[in-house]
C-alpha cells in the first residue's frame, strides 16, 4: 500500500480517530510515559493505570456536565451487551416488571428483543412498515407501571436520529447513544441510564460507556451475573474486573482532542455543516440520489442513500463505490442487511473529508447524466 496516498474513511464503526491521537498512542505504545511499558502491559491495578482511569472520567464528567450524583462506568460488551445489562439491573425497579421500548431501528429491535428475556416489553408505538421515521410522540402509548423507557438516540443502519429527548412523563429513561455520543451537548439530569460503545465519536473498540444515576443502583434481578451488576461496578469503580485499559486509554485522548477542538458545542457545530453538505447534494439531485428518511428524523452521524432510484436497482452503486475507493474513501458501502450507500460523518472526520466525498458525488452526477 502506497503510504502516501490519502485515505478518507467513511466507516460506521470502528471508525475513523484523530491522526493526533493514533500519533500519541504511536509514540507511546511501548513506552508510556517513561515508565518502560506500554499501557498494553500495564497492571489495571497500578498507579500509571489509576490515573489514565481517572483523567479519563472527569475529562467525560466534564465535557457533559455530569452531576454528582451519577456513575460512570467504564465497560466491555459493547452495545449490545448492555441490551442485556439494561433489563437485567433495572425491569426490576417496579413490580410489573415491564419496560416500554420505541423502535426506530435495527439496534433499538434488537434491544427490545434481548429485553423479553427478562420481563414484559411494550412497543410503545404502532409497529413501522420501515425504518424512515421517528413515530410522532402523539401516538406513543406508555405504559405507567414500566419500570423504564428505552429508545435509540442515532440507529446507525438506517440513518434515524433523535433530534429531541422524548417527554417520558417523569418515568426512567434510557438511551443507547453509542453512534452519536458527544456529537452534541446532552442534559444528562433527564436520563436514568445512557451507555455509548466508545468506536463511533469517542475511541476505538472494546469500551462501553455506562452514565448511571446512582438512585437506580441495587435493583438487578438475581439472575444478573455480577459483572453486568451496574452496583458492582460502581462500587469497585469499574475494577471489579480487568477493565479493557488500553481502549480507555485511548478514550482518554480522543476526550481530550474534543476538550482542544471546542467540547460538544463545537462538535455539534461541525456535524451539522458535513451533514447539510451531504443532503444538500442529495436533495438536489433531481432524484439520482435517493436518501430514505424523513427529513426531520435524517441523522447527522449516518447518512444512507440509494443512486438512481430508492431500491438503487441501476447498477450505478457499484460504479460509485469502486470508483470512490480507486480515490481512497473507505466504508461507504451501505449495511449488508440494507444495501445501498452510508456516509458515516463521525467527529474525527473533517469538513475537509467531506468536501471530498461531496465533490466526488457531485462529479459522478454529472458523469452519469
Amino acid at each position: 500500500m502506497d503510504i502516501h496516498k490519502q485515505v478518507l474513511n467513511f466507516g460506521a464503526g470502528p471508525a475513523k480517530l484523530p491522526p493526533s491521537v493514533l500519533l500519541e498512542a504511536q509514540k507511546e505504545l511501548v513506552d508510556y510515559k517513561g515508565i518502560g511499558i506500554g499501557v498494553l502491559e500495564m497492571s489495571h491495578r497500578s498507579s500509571d493505570f489509576t490515573k489514565i482511569l481517572n483523567t479519563t472520567e472527569s475529562s467525560l464528567q466534564e465535557l457533559l456536565d455530569i452531576p454528582e450524583h451519577y456513575k460512570v462506568l467504564f465497560l466491555q460488551g459493547g452495545g449490545s451487551g448492555q441490551f442485556s445489562s439494561v433489563p437485567l439491573n433495572l425491569i426490576g425497579l417496579k413490580e410489573a416488571k415491564c419496560a416500554d421500548y420505541v423502535v426506530t431501528g435495527a439496534w433499538s429491535a434488537k434491544a427490545a428483543k434481548e429485553a423479553e428475556k427478562y420481563g414484559k416489553v411494550n412497543i410503545v408505538h404502532p409497529k413501522l412498515g420501515s425504518y424512515t421515521e421517528i413515530p410522532a410522540q402523539s401516538s406513543w402509548n406508555l405504559n405507567p407501571d414500566a419500570s423504564y423507557v428505552y429508545y435509540c438516540a442515532n440507529e446507525t443502519v438506517h440513518g434515524v436520529e433523535f433530534q429531541f429527548v422524548p417527554d417520558v412523563k417523569g418515568a426512567v429513561l434510557v438511551c443507547d447513544m453509542s453512534s452519536n455520543f458527544l456529537s452534541k451537548p446532552v442534559d444528562i439530569s433527564k436520563f436514568g441510564v445512557i451507555f455509548a460503545g466508545a468506536q463511533k465519536n469517542i475511541g476505538c473498540a472494546g469500551v462501553t460507556v455506562v452514565i448511571v444515576r446512582e438512585d437506580l443502583l441495587g435493583f438487578a434481578v438475581k439472575e444478573c451475573p455480577t459483572v453486568l451488576d451496574y452496583r458492582i461496578q460502581a462500587g469497585d469503580g469499574s475494577l471489579y474486573n480487568t477493565p479493557p485499559c488500553f481502549s480507555i486509554y485511548i478514550m482518554g485522548l480522543v476526550l481530550e482532542w474534543i476538550k482542544n477542538n471546542g467540547g460538544a458545542a463545537s462538535m455539534e457545530k461541525l456535524s451539522i455543516i458535513k451533514s447539510e453538505m451531504i443532503y444538500n447534494i442529495i436533495d438536489q439531485s433531481n432524484g439520482f440520489f435517493v436518501c430514505p428518511v424523513e427529513e426531520k428524523s435524517r441523522s447527522r452521524m449516518n447518512i444512507p442513500f440509494r443512486i438512481g432510484n430508492p431500491k438503487g436497482e441501476s447498477g450505478l452503486e457499484k460504479q460509485f463505490l469502486d470508483q470512490a475507493a480507486e480515490l481512497g474513501m473507505m466504508s461507504l458501502k451501505g449495511h449488508r442487511s440494507v444495501g445501498g450507500i452510508r456516509a458515516s460523518l463521525y467527529n474525527a472526520v473533517t469538513v475537509e473529508d467531506v468536501e471530498h466525498l461531496a465533490a466526488f458525488m457531485k462529479k459522478f452526477m454529472e458523469m452519469c447524466q
